[in-house]
Formats: C-alpha cells, structure tokens, sequence
C-alpha cells in the first residue's frame, strides 16, 4: 500500500466501516477520520483496538450535517473519501423509508458538494491525486429471474426495495458529479457482507445469536433466496485497492463467488455449532430443528450474484475467503465474544456514545 495516505472513512464505526479502519490503521501508515453519526448500529467497541492510535481520529458527524463536513474537509484536508455511511437494513427501510432518503440521498449529495469544494482548492498535485470513493450495493440491480447470469458493471438499475432505490440514487448522484463537475470518483458495487462484529439484525449473526440462546431461526418464505456472500475482510482489501489504484470515474464489482440459498446458509451454521458447541436442549437433536418459517417479507429479491471479474483482471484483487472457511471463523468469533452481542442486545453499548472510545 502507499504510504502517508489521509483518508476520511464515512460510516466508520459500522460493521464494514470498522473493519476498514482495523485494516488500515494495523497495516499501513495511513491515517484516518472516521466521522460516523452513530446510529443504533454504530458501535465504536468494534474499533477498540485501534482506538488510541495516533493514526486515527473520531468525529461524532451526521453527514446530512453539510456545515460539519465542510469543518472537518477543512480540518482533516483528506486525500482519499471512503463513504460508507449508509442506512442499510431493507426491512427497515420498508417500515421508514425517510431516514433511508436522509442518508443515502442527502448525505451523500451533501458529502459530494463539500468533496468537490474542497477539491477544486487544492495544488495541482493534491488535485490529481484526491479520490472520492463510494460504496455501494448488488442490490440497487434488482434480482436476477433465473439460476443463470450474473450482475456486471454494466447491468440495468432495477432496485426492489427502498433501501436499495435509495443506493441506486446515490450512484447516479456520485456518477454526475465525475461527469458535470470532473470530481474524481470511483463506485463500489458489493455482494452480501458478513464476519465478525456485524450487528445482529443481519441474517447470519441473528441466526448464530438465537442459536446459541435457543431460540427459532426464522426463515423468510421458503428460504430459496440465493445470495453471493463476501468475507468483510476480502470486501476491505479490494476498497483498500480500488481507493488506491482504481481507475477514476470507474465501477467495480466486489463479490464473493459464493452463491448460497439463505436456508443453506442456515443449515451450515447449524451444522457448525452442532460440531463446536452441542446443543444442550434435550428435546432438541441438533440447531437445525430450532429452523422456522415466516411470511415473505414485501419486495423480497429471489436472487443476487455477481461477476467480479473486472477486479480481479484489471486490479489483481481475488477473495482469500470461501464461505466455508469465513463461515467458520465467523462463528467462533460470536462465540468467543458474547459480551460484545450481549451488550448490543441489553442496550448497554450505547454507554460508548458519550465518549468512552471516542479519545
């Protein structure tokens, strides 16, 4: 990686967000801004580790809060935008899409107008090496019809959901700005996330969590839906080059070659509690009979997939990860850290908010 880079993380105590910011700061000598509003899903435990680097500042920001981002691109003088700051759970989205128009429209227009301010001022050589680069999701394509084809940078908006027409208008907000105004972006396209540290509204660790407190395992419809699933390391690692070595006014495709229907993904994870740490239910056999079935939630996409191979071919980048093995590790990282779910679930975490990590 290059050295010496300022990079400004938006989102940054999210479960992605942190994971980029543990990445950067332990590997590299870059340093960072995180500005993140701290929404119910927002916990910065999750940075823990890094929290007292030198490298890493914190900003309690809400990035619809255009006079804070002016401060702190004045403040923080970026060379690179990581904008993960998102409102992203799609059932909430259905319940109250207005927090979703907020952050995902207005934030990002918002980021966008003070990025381009910024960089029109700068020297010619900071100027031709800013990038602004913006996250997003496989979601904003809609759902394929079939077993067959996958999503390419190329394939048609079709979002289902007001999560996802609320990214997909962010895109297009952050692909006029590259074409009006010449701000030098780079867009993300990503596959479903998971690992350690994500919050437990999110498929896979709600499953391990009501596993491991035996409780149902709720499974929407039929639980056919197919989705690609990306380790959130391999996910940093390509931001970390596309941020880095991407082409501007590109998009890339990040996903994780693994194509599972989420009744699979279920019946994995039951299978491998069941080998770590035997249910102790008498009636119960096995995690898989805690499985149940619930009404479809509206809009449900049948299925995601991706075709990453752009990344791999122009920049070098390939997963490290097959979900077997991240899986795994996934698992054993919630089971060998029930305090920190323990704590989302009590409410206790938000004790953080007032600035115990925030130093």
């Amino acid at each position: 990686m290059q050295t010496n880079k300022k990079i400004l993380v938006t989102g940054g105590a999210g479960f992605i967000g942190s994971a980029m910011i543990r990445k950067i700061i332990q590997s590299s000598d870059h340093t960072v801004c995180n500005i993140d509003k701290l929404t119910y899903s927002g916990n910065l435990s999750s940075l823990r580790s890094v929290i007292n680097s030198s490298k890493y500042t914190f900003e309690k920001v809400d990035i619809v809060d255009r006079k804070e981002i002016k401060r702190i691109f004045q403040k923080f003088t970026p060379d690179i935008v990581i904008h993960l700051a998102a409102e992203s759970h799609v059932d909430r989205s259905i319940d109250g899409p207005s927090e979703f128009i907020k952050t995902n429209i207005v934030g990002t227009f918002n980021l966008l107008e003070e990025a381009k301010s910024y960089w029109v001022s700068l020297d010619d050589s900071k100027k031709s090496s800013f990038r602004f680069l913006h996250v997003s999701t496989d979601e904003v394509f809609g759902d394929l019809k079939n077993k067959f084809g996958f999503f390419s940078e190329d394939s048609s908006y079709n979002p289902s959901s007001p999560y996802s027409a609320s990214k997909a208008s962010s895109d297009h907000l952050v692909r006029a700005w590259n074409r009006t105004f010449g701000l030098p972006i780079l867009i993300t396209n990503c596959s479903n996330n998971y690992g350690p540290y994500q919050f437990p509204e999110k498929l896979i660790p709600h499953m391990i969590i009501n596993a491991l407190q035996g409780k149902s395992l709720p499974i929407y419809g039929n639980g056919k839906q197919i989705r690609d699933w990306l380790y959130v390391d391999d996910h940093v690692n390509a931001l970390l080059k596309v941020s880095l070595e991407g082409k501007i006014g590109e998009t890339y495709n990040i996903g994780g070659d693994n194509e599972i229907e989420n009744i699979e993904v279920v019946r994995m994870l039951c299978k491998i509690l069941d080998d770590l740490i035997p249910i102790k239910k008498k009636s119960l056999n096995s995690y898989t009979d805690l499985i149940s079935f619930v009404k479809d939630r509206p809009g449900h996409d049948q299925r995601y997939a991706i075709d990453c191979s752009k990344i791999k071919t122009k920049l070098g980048w390939k997963q490290l990860e097959n979900f077997e093995t991240g899986l795994r590790k996934t698992v054993k990282w919630y089971l060998n850290n029930t305090k920190w779910y323990e704590q989302i679930q009590d409410g206790s975490y938000r004790l953080e908010r007032l600035g115990i990590y925030s130093q």
